[in-house]
């Protein structure tokens, strides 16, 4: 869900998108929630308290970051479309901040499951991402066609709350 909520606001800050756009975000977004899983199921507990002791402070960094950042471009007055940008540094980033709690889930999935159940589980969480995040870019971009200053505040507003959220879920506030 949280790669869904950034795909909007990927779709939000887009002015004109096409299918390249929508299977970029998707392939990004569901290609590390299947990546995640994988490299920790494959670490396995010799990582699990590192992992988990700042997951959540570096996803609740890089949204936050972001979604000040579009704020801020909000407010501004020029046309730039930085937030809209699929460069590697921005959607590497993006990928990361959402997916990271997957590397913890692909711990505890090499306590529970065998290689072949791993790999089905991760397929169908890809794959399910990878159809989610496609359907957020074109949500987000219809609605933001319509406001777009409104719309990207509401998306640096939503990138932020999913940072927050995630940084409670990590400290167990939540």
């Amino acid at each position: 869900m949280d790669a869904f909520a950034v795909a909007i606001c990927k779709g939000l800050s887009a002015k004109k998108t096409d299918i390249k756009y929508y299977l970029a975000v998707g392939l990004w977004f569901g290609g590390f929630q299947m990546l995640m899983p994988i490299l920790g199921y494959f670490l396995g507990s010799f990582f699990a308290d590192y992992i988990s002791a700042f997951d959540h402070w570096v996803a609740f960094a890089v949204l936050t970051l972001i979604g000040v950042n579009m704020i801020r471009e909000s407010f501004s007055k020029e046309t730039e479309q930085t937030d809209a940008s699929l460069s590697f540094v921005n959607m590497l980033l993006l990928s990361i901040a959402t997916s990271i709690d997957a590397l913890a889930v692909g711990i505890t999935f090499s306590f529970e499951m065998s290689v072949d159940e791993m790999f089905a589980a991760v397929g169908i969480i890809g794959a399910t991402t990878f159809l989610l995040s496609a359907a957020g870019v074109k949500i987000g971009n219809v609605f933001g066609a319509k406001y777009k200053s409104k719309a990207e505040f509401a998306g640096g507003v939503i990138l932020i709350a999913i940072g927050i959220k995630v940084l409670l879920e990590g400290l167990g506030i939540i």
